[in-house]
């Protein structure tokens, strides 16, 4: 069990709230796809270079 169990409670909202407020709109909606997207890129470039630098070092 390497992960941790996410609680599900942390963000606790009234249903009200949630059913009044408005949708986001298509704009929105992909702003934050493009941002999930450019984090989740540098991870794996971050990654990339990990290995590739640990791999120089075992070569030597």
């Amino acid at each position: 069990m390497g992960r941790l169990i996410k609680n599900n409670y942390t963000n606790i909202a009234l249903l009200k709230e949630l059913m009044t407020t408005p949708p986001m709109t298509a704009q929105q909606h992909a702003e934050i796809m493009r941002k999930r997207i450019a984090h989740r890129r540098m991870v794996e470039e971050a990654k990339e270079l990990k290995t590739a630098s640990e791999d120089v070092f075992e070569g030597h």
